[in-house]
């Protein structure tokens, strides 16, 4: 698969280092040559560097590894390379206090896709640190990171689960688009207990067998993972 990165930062490195290795075609896309140019190099294994344009014209699938805010006014210079592209946002829009900066307002994802409106956006990959997605691979006692995906098109939501699987994780099913806010949202509350409060936000959840409570834990039911 071709991906074009636009970005330079940790989200761009983390993620594009494990598309490589699984064998994709990557380009860094930056306004800052120079950093792209020395981004694409510390990943290696082919890794090229070029402008935000030309990696988005690149790429069936395009990273918008941008903070908030900046993501969208991208996306909408971009617009015309973008056209028909899988276009995966994976940033978070929270601010100082852990606040949510969209609320009230749409997702960032659902910004991104009026700013160009012909791609189709997925949401994926924003609930974890950085790090988390530098791991070979996250898994936690035994069991692979599972990684909500919320878009509105089938063809790109098969990329980006193979994307999310190529990263060492298992990609579940998140609704579509309308359903990425709920993403961001649930973000800034991890954020809250993980830096905020020093608590374990896996704890706020029983396991799925309890999901409906003790008496319903021999019925079974679904995992809501891709198949």
């Amino acid at each position: 698969m071709r991906i074009g990165v636009l970005g330079t930062g940790n989200m761009a490195d983390a993620l594009a280092t494990h598309w490589v290795r699984a064998g994709h075609q990557v380009i860094i896309g930056g306004r800052d040559a120079h950093k792209a140019e020395r981004l694409a190099t510390r990943i290696g294994s082919g890794a090229k560097s070029a402008s935000l344009r030309a990696a988005a014209a690149f790429g069936q699938v395009v990273l918008a590894a941008l903070p908030f805010g900046a993501g969208a006014d991208v996306a909408r210079e971009l617009h015309a390379a973008l056209e028909g592209k899988v276009l995966l946002d994976c940033c978070n829009p929270v601010g100082t206090g852990f606040r949510l900066l969209t609320e009230g307002d749409p997702s960032a994802a659902q910004q991104l896709a009026a700013a160009a409106p012909g791609a189709h956006v997925v949401k994926a990959f924003n609930l974890c640190h950085e790090d988390v997605w530098r791991m070979r691979p996250p898994v936690f006692d035994g069991r692979p990171l599972a990684v909500p995906v919320c878009g509105d098109n089938e063809m790109a939501l098969a990329r980006v689960r193979e994307l999310v699987r190529d990263v060492g994780c298992e990609p579940v099913r998140g609704g579509g688009l309308e359903r990425a806010g709920l993403l961001e949202a649930t973000a800034a509350l991890f954020i809250t207990l993980w830096v905020g409060e020093g608590a374990d936000a896996q704890a706020i959840a029983p396991p799925l067998a309890y999901a409906a409570g003790p008496s319903h834990q021999e019925t079974g039911g679904g995992t809501g993972a891709f198949r």
